[in-house]
C-alpha cells in the first residue's frame, strides 16, 4: 500500500534502513536456481536486512525474462513470509512495460517498486515526470525511484524528483549519481517524509549526514548487521562509532566494485560457499587480477572464515 493521510498529512513508507539489492542465483546451466534464491533471501533477512530489492542492477534484470522475474518475485516474497519488505525492480525503458510489471507485482503482494531512470531513449526531464507519474497513477504501489546516470546516460535532476514527490505513491529515491549536492538538493526541495536511499556502499554515511534514509546495498550480502550497526549508530548521535564502521568497511565496499557490479560480488558470494553462478552474458566472470584483490580484502576482513562457511552450508541443508 501507499503512504496513507492521516489528519490531512502523508505518513510515510518505511521501507527500512538496509535494503539488499539481491543478486540472482543461476543454475551452472545459467537458469535461474529458484531454491537457491529462497534460501538467500532467508539469510539477507535474518542478518541485517530490513528489505530486499529483486530483480535491480546487481540481480541482472537486463538479461532476465519478465516471466523469470515475476516468478522470482514470487519465491522471494513467499521465502521471507512479511519479515521485511521486497522491493520489484519493475522499471523499463518503455513505460508501457513499466506499468505492466508494476501491476504485476502489486497483484503479488510485493510492498513496492523501484523505478529506474529509462536507458538508452534519453528523455527529456519533462519525458522523465511524465514516464513516472504514468507508472504511480497506473498503481498503489510504493514507488522508489533510481537515479543512475552512469548505467542511463540521463540523470534525474531534484527539481524532477520534488515534483514527483509530490505524488502520492512516489515515496523515495535510489540516488547513485554519487554526486552529494545533488543530494543536497533534493533533501532540501522534498518533505521529511520522502526516503533518500544511497545507491553506493560507500556513501552511506555521506548521505545519511545530509539528511538520507539508508542504503540499497550490495555489501549487506556479506555484512548485513555492521552496515546496520553503522546506520543505527549514527541515528543514536554517535557519529565516532558509525565513522569507524565506515571506515572499517570501507576496503569492502571498493573491492565489490573493482569489476563491473554484480561481478564481484556473485564471485565473493561463491568463495563462501553460495550456489550463484556466474553472470549471465554479455558480463563475464571476475578476472585473474581483481579476483586476487577480492579475495585478500575478504581474507582480511575475516569473511571467508570456516564458521561463516559451516553456516552457509548448514543453512543450505537445513
Amino acid at each position: 500500500m501507499a503512504s496513507g493521510v492521516v489528519d490531512g498529512e502523508r505518513q510515510p513508507v518505511n521501507f527500512g534502513r538496509v535494503l539488499t539489492a539481491m543478486v540472482t542465483p543461476f543454475t551452472p546451466e545459467g537458469e535461474l536456481n529458484y531454491e537457491e534464491a529462497a534460501r538467500l533471501a532467508d539469510y539477507l533477512v535474518t542478518h541485517g536486512s530490513d528489505g530486499l530489492v529483486v530483480c535491480g542492477t546487481t540481480g541482472e534484470s537486463p538479461t532476465l525474462t519478465w516471466q523469470e522475474e515475476y516468478e522470482l518475485f514470487r519465491v522471494v516474497r513467499d521465502a521471507v513470509a512479511g519479515r521485511a519488505k521486497v522491493i520489484a525492480g519493475t522499471g523499463s525503458n518503455s513505460t508501457r512495460e513499466a506499468i505492466e510489471a508494476t501491476k504485476k507485482a502489486a497483484q503479488l503482494g510485493l510492498d513496492g517498486s523501484l523505478q529506474v531512470v529509462p536507458y538508452y531513449n534519453k528523455p527529456t526531464q519533462a519525458g522523465l515526470y511524465q514516464h513516472f507519474k504514468a507508472i504511480a497513477q497506473a498503481s498503489d504501489l510504493p514507488i522508489m525511484l533510481y537515479n543512475i546516470p552512469g548505467r542511463t546516460g540521463v540523470s534525474l535532476q531534484p527539481e524532477t524528483v520534488a515534483k514527483l514527490a509530490e505524488l502520492e505513491t512516489i515515496v523515495a529515491i535510489k540516488e547513485a549519481s554519487g554526486i552529494m549536492d545533488a543530494v543536497s538538493e533534493i533533501r532540501r526541495l522534498t518533505p521529511s517524509h520522502f526516503g533518500i536511499y544511497s545507491g553506493d556502499d560507500s556513501l552511506t554515511l555521506p548521505i545519511l549526514s545530509l539528511g538520507g534514509s539508508g542504503v540499497v546495498s550490495v555489501a549487506s550480502h556479506l555484512v548485513g548487521p555492521q552496515l546496520q550497526e553503522l546506520i543505527q549508530s549514527y541515528s543514536r548521535g554517535q557519529h565516532d562509532q558509525a565513522l569507524t564502521y565506515h571506515l572499517r568497511l570501507f576496503p569492502l565496499f571498493k573491492a565489490l566494485f573493482i569489476e563491473t557490479n554484480p561481478v564481484p560480488i556473485k564471485a565473493a558470494l561463491e568463495m563462501q560457499g553460495w550456489l550463484v553462478g556466474q553472470v549471465r552474458p554479455p558480463l563475464v566472470p571476475l578476472q585473474g587480477g581483481s579476483l586476487q584483490v577480492l579475495r585478500q580484502v575478504l581474507q582480511e576482513m575475516g569473511l571467508l572464515a570456516e564458521a561463516q562457511g559451516s553456516e552457509r552450508r548448514t543453512a543450505k541443508t537445513s
